[in-house]
């Protein structure tokens, strides 16, 4: 063999070396082990949440379990078996990442920096930050929060609008950021944050929960976010299809109605936003 030949074979095998080696699709890896892993949030309702039965509940929850058995026969199994995994806020994407989870069935917020990363499916649901007072006790405008403590779950989007609101100097407040929903009730409730910064439909569902101290609360007017929910996953373009087909049906169907109406038929009338969201990703088949 001679030497160019030889350099030329060299070569070719340095970049067979140092391509990427593909790694086994979701779909594929869910068929061989009859086992679907689906991340949840314990504390995140009326989308995430354990209920009285300690069981994996709410909306999102609702939606995955539907594409789980919708999945099933796709991959030509009797039975798919759903692992639910309970995750946080701040290490849902980690468990993504590290294969503990093939879903996300929370309220994450879809953003570019995130999808830069992962798979989101069709949106599931839209909602905006806003804060939440202790009954009679909102002020007249965000300008009279100035130096007052604000309760914020770390590793979500609400904290990261306040971060850029705080940077502009257009939001004068001290974030306390805690680990989940109950502990910023807490620092409402005990005094230790003026206000807590969430999404506006898990701050009334708060409210709401809590029964009899519903009126020792207020939410603000504010609006501070705009938050598109999606289901998120690994970068996989069959494992997004495969969800995305099952949302898409539920909406252009309108099989989603029900399910709307048993998790937020109890707050009002849908937004605008929100039956918007459902014609517009009602994609044809």
């Amino acid at each position: 063999m001679s030497k160019r030949i030889l350099s030329l074979a060299v070569i070719i095998a340095g970049i067979a070396l140092a391509a990427p080696v593909q790694a086994e699709s979701s779909l594929n890896h869910i068929k061989q082990s009859g086992v679907i892993k689906m991340g949840y949030r314990e504390n995140s309702p009326p989308f995430s949440f354990l209920n009285q039965n300690k069981f994996p509940d709410g909306y999102t929850v609702e939606l995955c379990q539907i594409f789980a058995d919708e999945l099933a026969p796709q991959l030509g199994l009797g039975k798919l078996d759903v692992k639910w995994v309970p995750v946080t806020a701040q290490n849902r994407f980690q468990s993504l990442k590290n294969g503990d989870i093939d879903l996300e069935c929370g309220n994450s917020t879809q953003t570019l920096a995130r999808r830069a990363d992962f798979d989101f499916s069709l949106m599931t649901f839209v909602d905006g930050a806003s804060l939440l007072y202790r009954g009679g006790e909102a002020p007249k405008s965000l300008d009279d929060l100035k130096g007052q403590r604000v309760a914020v779950v770390s590793g979500t989007t609400t904290e990261s609008t306040l971060e850029e609101l705080i940077k502009l100097a257009k939001l004068q407040v001290i974030l306390l950021k805690v680990k989940d929903h109950d502990a910023a009730m807490n620092a409402l409730k005990d005094k230790s944050a003026t206000a807590y910064a969430a999404d506006r439909t898990v701050l009334i569902t708060a409210v709401m929960i809590r029964g009899g101290e519903g009126k020792a609360y207020q939410l603000g007017d504010a609006q501070l976010s705009y938050e598109p929910y999606g289901i998120v996953m690994r970068r996989d373009d069959g494992m997004r299809l495969a969800v995305d087909r099952t949302l898409a049906r539920l909406y252009r169907t309108g099989t989603i109605g029900p399910v709307l109406q048993r998790w937020f038929g109890p707050l009002g009338a849908p937004s605008e936003g929100l039956k918007s969201m459902v014609l517009l990703n009602g994609l044809p088949e």
